[in-house]
């Protein structure tokens, strides 16, 4: 089965790459020669634009934000975010890339990702916050929103 990139994969085709467990949300990609550093591995802080990228494409296909300028969508921000790295990558391995929200509260969630490729290569955290469009403050998580965290990411309140 040929690896289809920049998109969203099925249960069965993450699990060619070794993604252990339930993970709602995944596209594959492949290392590119620019992502590399002087000792021919990925660089550190290339796993946080492709837990970027991934964060951005869930964001959109959950209904979160169309990302537009003009739209009433919530401005979502970071707060902050995490990598653990687990096993180094190098040049031309295929990988993916996976997301889901763990855990919301009333105008926050956590949303972890992890990293696959043959195994598990990196996991990672972000924690996001909902603010109003033009930024003036917090904008409440709709319920509609945590009841979709809850039936497709298996997310839980956070106290």
């Amino acid at each position: 089965m040929e690896t289809r990139y920049h998109t969203p994969l099925s249960p069965v085709e993450m699990s060619r790459f070794g993604c252990e467990g339930e993970w709602p949300y995944g596209m594959a990609d492949r290392v590119h020669f620019h992502e590399l550093d002087s000792l021919n591995h990925v660089n550190n802080v290339v796993y946080f634009s492709w837990f970027e990228n991934i964060r951005v494409r869930y964001m959109q296909e959950w209904g979160l934000s169309d990302y537009s300028a003009t739209s009433d969508n919530p401005r979502l921000v970071v707060k902050n975010v995490s990598a653990d790295y687990k096993r180094e990558m190098h040049m031309g391995e295929d990988y993916l890339v996976t997301a889901r929200t763990k855990e919301f509260r009333n105008t926050s969630f956590t949303m972890e990702y992890a990293l696959w490729s043959d195994g598990l290569r990196a996991t990672g955290e972000a924690v996001v916050v909902s603010l109003e469009p033009d930024g003036s403050g917090k904008r409440p998580l709709s319920d509609d929103l945590k009841q979709r965290f809850i039936t497709l990411d298996g997310a839980l309140p956070s106290a």
